[in-house]
């Protein structure tokens, strides 16, 4: 992938041609996203914009479509490659990033096309359980609508978060690769939500809470998430562990709950603790 990153910033219009074609080709989506943000993290917004465009175009298409996780993330990678490169700290850009996440759930852009109430009538005519555990919702007072609302919306803006991050990974990977071979890697295992940002997450969170946005509260721990993966990346490079320890990390991680409660745990210690400089100075 590195020969296709270095081939793609030999000239503008490889970068424009690849992004929207990756763009328009089904489940590759994510590629047009990262040449976008590489061309974005190298050069910057306004030198990068006809790379943009050509990712956001066939993106867009798809959004015609009924499919809006594709646009949404070429344009979330993007802010945050902006945010990346002139801050250089990835807890800001995350957290710039979960919050326009969050607000493109409480504008209701990840709502399914055809409004939730004929997805839910869908529902209820292919599975009698479900239709069942509905009409109890609906007997005990809740908006049924409104709960469908929230869930897809949550899960949509999830995916386009999550999608979004890795494109920006492998696109800070590739530049890394480029011009500055073993930088990401550096900097990813160092990388820890410093006190004062998880402080912003967590007032961010609260204030969601009071005036019942539910959009950053079911993303705001993305952050952290992050960070606790990071610093599980760290302890293994500084131990110089097997990959396979990786590995089998991301196996539980994806597969388990537990899992990851532990790591957002550990990103919350690490906020304060540090745990990467302690183990360097004990080694």
């Amino acid at each position: 992938m590195l020969a296709f990153a270095r081939w793609l910033m030999q000239r503008p219009a490889y970068a424009i041609g690849a992004a929207a074609i990756a763009s328009l080709l089904p489940w590759l989506f994510w590629m047009g996203a990262a040449i976008a943000a590489l061309a974005t993290l190298r050069k910057g917004a306004v030198a990068a914009l006809p790379v943009i465009i050509a990712a956001a175009i066939p993106a867009g298409w798809w959004w015609t479509q009924g499919d809006m996780v594709p646009l949404a993330s070429v344009l979330l990678v993007t802010l945050m490659s902006v945010i990346l490169r002139e801050r250089m700290r990835w807890g800001e850009t995350l957290i710039v990033g979960t919050l326009a996440c969050a607000v493109m759930i409480q504008l209701g852009i990840f709502s399914p096309p055809s409004g939730t109430e004929a997805m839910l009538e869908q529902l209820r005519e292919s599975s009698a359980e479900f239709d069942r555990m509905l009409t109890e919702l609906g007997t005990q007072g809740y908006d049924t609508a409104f709960l469908a609302e929230v869930v897809v919306g949550g899960v949509t803006g999830l995916v386009v978060l999550l999608a979004a991050i890795i494109c920006l990974a492998i696109a800070r990977g590739w530049q890394a690769g480029i011009y500055n071979p073993g930088g990401f890697r550096q900097e990813f295992h160092a990388f820890r939500l410093a006190p004062r940002e998880l402080g912003v997450l967590v007032g961010l969170g609260l204030i969601s809470m009071v005036f019942g946005a539910a959009g950053f509260v079911l993303l705001g721990w993305v952050p952290l998430l992050v960070a606790g993966v990071a610093l599980v990346h760290g302890f293994i490079g500084l131990k110089e562990m097997n990959g396979l320890w990786l590995a089998a990390f991301y196996a539980l991680l994806i597969t388990t709950w537990p899992m990851i409660l532990i790591v957002l745990l550990l990103g919350l210690i690490d906020s304060f603790a540090n745990i990467r400089a302690r183990l360097a100075r004990s080694t």
